[in-house]
């Protein structure tokens, strides 16, 4: 009895732990397996390649949810719904680019001389031949080989078509949406408590073959990431300040909680009563403007886990020796916008999203638990840009006139 409840207390310690903390364990227990058997930890990284599966697995099904969820729950209609729409897209790609630019300046992972489990098979033709191959020529194609354009083309169909239905119908079509997407993210749940294990695998793989090489390699694919998140930031404050009334500088100081609740936190979906409130009551946006921009928004915008996406993809190509042509890169920029739809309110929505981007251009995913070493850190990072991201959209909907009877103090000038 005694054995049994202290087992207990071990379990419930671990699963008590922030999934960061686990992660950090099986990193330090990786690196010293790796150090002490060498060569012969060659199999270890069989669990990073099982969870990942499983996760990819998981994440067409996920997409397809969440997506219909998305566009039945939104309340928007008609040309602000188009401008929304172009705003979301326009700052998503944006995001992107300067991701992949940002990657092929700086190439970080170069010189990492990691070995891929086998030849990596690059995407054939050009750019509107690999978008071709991505539309599915059945319904269940694009969940068997996880074709994220695929999922979300048939997603977003379902969606507008259960958008038309009667209210009773339409009432039901949201019921069934939310019961399936809670019944996966428990499924999702219990995938990413192994994570940490993937992790440990992997990592002591990497260091037992290649030593640390992969690990000065990440030290500098974290400065590229802050480097990026930092230009797209930059863009962000730029839009506002030619495209609305606000002023950055005045903008930032109000939205100092919103932004420390979302590096605390790394979820934009809890910071959100938080933005909102900053937007209205610290900047004085108007109520339609600040719920569009920080309600509803946040169901489509992901801009800073697309620019890690990218990135990352990037990434681990420099690493195995891999280069991603143009149609490569180009589909790396199309699946990670659509990747990113309907994914903010996903639990760990880049990890999920990644195996997808990583399997548009055949890049092997295991190496995904490599990245998750250091993306308990760039994850807080790129939720703070999800979040400005929103407060973007939300000043630009709001206008260059401020409304006549708001009660916020008049903003200094840039």
């Amino acid at each position: 009895m005694e054995s049994s409840g202290a087992s207990r207390g071990v379990f419930g310690f671990w699963t008590r732990l922030p999934l960061y903390l686990r992660i950090v364990v099986g990193l330090v227990l990786g690196i010293a397996v790796g150090l002490v058997f060498g060569p012969a930890t060659k199999a270890f990284d069989l669990p990073a390649r099982l969870i990942l599966r499983v996760l990819g697995a998981l994440a067409p099904v996920l997409i397809l949810v969440a997506v219909v969820r998305a566009i039945l729950t939104a309340d928007i209609h008609g040309r602000l719904a188009a401008r929304m729409a172009a705003l979301l897209t326009l700052n998503t790609l944006t995001a992107i680019l300067i991701g992949l630019g940002v990657a092929n300046l700086v190439r970080p992972g170069v010189g990492a001389n990691l070995h891929p489990p086998g030849e990596v098979p690059r995407v054939q033709g050009d750019v509107v031949g690999a978008l071709l191959d991505n539309i599915p020529s059945s319904l269940l194609q694009p969940f068997v080989d996880n074709r994220v354009i695929g999922v979300v083309m048939i997603a977003v169909a379902f969606g507008i078509a259960a958008r038309s239905l009667g209210e009773k119908e339409r009432r039901l079509a949201e019921d069934l949406c939310s019961l399936s997407f809670s019944s996966i993210l428990v499924v999702l749940s219990w995938v990413i408590a192994l994570v940490p294990f993937a992790v440990f695998g992997k990592v002591a793989s990497i260091v037992g073959q290649s030593g640390f090489r992969a690990f000065h390699a990440l030290g500098w694919f974290v400065l590229a990431v802050i480097l990026a998140l930092m230009l797209q930031a930059a863009y962000y404050l730029i839009r506002i300040r030619f495209g609305s009334w606000v002023r950055p500088l005045s903008l930032l100081r109000a939205l100092r909680d919103a932004l420390v609740m979302a590096f605390s936190t790394a979820s934009s979906t809890a910071t959100m009563p938080v933005t909102y409130e900053r937007l209205r009551v610290g900047v004085g946006l108007r109520e339609r403007s600040a719920s569009l921009g920080a309600l509803v928004g946040s169901n489509f915008n992901n801009d800073g886990t697309a620019l890690y996406e990218a990135m990352a993809a990037l990434f681990v190509a420099q690493m195995l020796g891999v280069e991603l042509s143009f149609a490569d890169q180009c589909l790396v920029v199309l699946t990670s916008v659509i990747a990113s739809i309907g994914a903010a309110g996903i639990p760990e929505a880049g990890l999920v999203t990644m195996t997808l981007v990583f399997t548009a251009v055949k890049l092997p995913t295991d190496y995904i638990a490599l990245l998750l070493t250091v993306d308990w850190f760039l994850d807080r990072c790129r939720t703070m840009i999800n979040v400005l991201g929103d407060v973007n959209v939300a000043c630009l909907l709001d206008g260059k006139t401020r409304e006549p009877q708001g009660t916020a103090p008049a903003t200094a000038p840039f």
